[in-house]
């Protein structure tokens, strides 16, 4: 018999329980398609991150189109109703022309924290996976992290803000931007940290060769921001009070299973980030050729960056929420991609596991090229964005 999604032990703050009522089967079995969902907008530029503000909006942040400094970051009033917060963030096509700009973020109180990705720092080298600095970036403050204050009106009723140039210029030089979009509403932006474009890493006969620095995912606890960086292989901390950062946690590289499909050896690329119960939580997605078994979330200790895996066996993981009491959780990954086959062969899934050793459930297998999800424990809604086809998708886990 096949088994059920079985994580009735979830629990929402007003003792809500979140009762998984979808048929569902243990993952790599063949299955009908799973999918419950409700697209709330399709309009979004590459979404990458979301935050659920404390007026009950979802924000999402969008790394942006083909077209320079595309970067926005919007608001869900309503059910499909999309509204601009900022746009003009920094955004540009990087080494494999894709659009990098805007990635994770997360909000507490009237500060919106946001992650600007890699953009154009660096250029492919001669050599396939090594980078070169690039002399005539487009923006100032890549690879960094924006506090955006907003206020609640503004959150209600803005027509919505758009940064200059001359403004990204002013945040690197650390001065306090303030918006006005010529309606009486202002917004206020300053730069938290910079990190690195790029450090030296160079090759035999090739010293130009660099490593560029890639944010994607961030974490709040206390007076800490948690960074994932994709293309350090590591995980930094940023003192908020102190505006500094420093790593926390290194990932090494592992055999490839498909050697000589990619290379003998292959990144951690480190991608979801979530803080739960004094422990931090962190996705590997695995670099090229994403082979299956390769990914893995893993459990780091934010005093001291010891880590330990925690779910392994998986495939493109970008994220991952722990659900349910702090002594016997459960926990929710996403997939970007799922299947056997290697690079991003079949669709994105949502996993459910009840322990860390049990075997998987199966919730939904119905997304493409997923990036990130946020759970309302409120409403017992899951929210799924999609990467390519711009969409937002609601699933609903409770009634």
């Amino acid at each position: 018999m096949k088994p059920k999604v079985s994580v009735n032990r979830l629990t929402a703050p007003a003792s809500v329980a979140l009762l998984i009522s979808l048929a569902s089967i243990t993952a790599g079995e063949a299955a009908a398609q799973v999918c419950p969902g409700t697209t709330l907008t399709s309009e979004l530029r590459r979404p990458m991150g979301m935050a659920l503000s404390n007026q009950g909006h979802l924000i999402v942040s969008e790394t942006g189109t083909a077209i320079l400094h595309s970067g926005r970051i919007s608001i869900l009033r309503t059910a499909g109703n999309r509204q601009t917060l900022i746009d003009g963030l920094p955004s540009a096509l990087n080494d494999v022309a894709e659009p990098s700009g805007p990635a994770g973020i997360v909000m507490r109180g009237r500060t919106l924290y946001v992650l600007i990705g890699i953009g154009d720092s660096v250029l492919p080298a001669t050599i396939p996976t090594r980078h070169l600095a690039n002399a005539e970036v487009s923006s100032p403050i890549y690879s960094s992290v924006l506090a955006i204050h907003f206020s609640a009106h503004v959150e209600n009723s803005t027509a919505g803000f758009t940064l200059s140039l001359a403004d990204q210029q002013a945040l690197a030089a650390r001065e306090r931007v303030i918006l006005s979009n010529g309606g009486g509403d202002t917004i206020e932006i300053e730069l938290v940290t910079d990190f690195p474009d790029y450090v030296p890493d160079p090759l035999p006969g090739l010293p130009q060769i660099v490593r560029g620095s890639n944010p994607f995912g961030l974490a709040l606890a206390g007076d800490s921001l948690y960074v994932t960086d994709g293309g350090r292989n590591l995980v930094w901390a940023v003192d908020l009070p102190a505006r500094t950062h420093s790593s926390l946690a290194t990932f090494a590289q592992i055999n490839n299973p498909l050697f000589p499909v990619g290379p003998a050896m292959i990144d951690a690329v480190p991608t979801g980030i979530t803080y739960a119960d004094g422990h931090l939580l962190v996705t590997l997605f695995r670099g090229v050729p994403f082979a299956a078994g390769t990914s893995a979330v893993v459990q780091i200790d934010p005093s001291s960056g010891l880590q330990t895996p925690l779910i392994t066996g998986l495939k493109t993981t970008i994220g991952v929420l722990q659900i349910g009491a702090p002594r016997d959780p459960d926990h929710l990954v996403l997939q970007h991609s799922s299947g056997f086959a290697p690079f991003f062969m079949g669709p994105g899934v949502v996993l459910a596991f009840e322990t860390p050793g049990s075997a998987s459930s199966l919730i939904v297998n119905c997304l493409t090229r997923p990036t990130a999800m946020l759970l309302d424990q409120t409403s017992a809604t899951l929210y799924v964005t999609e990467m390519l086809s711009g969409r937002l998708v609601a699933f609903q886990l409770g009634l």
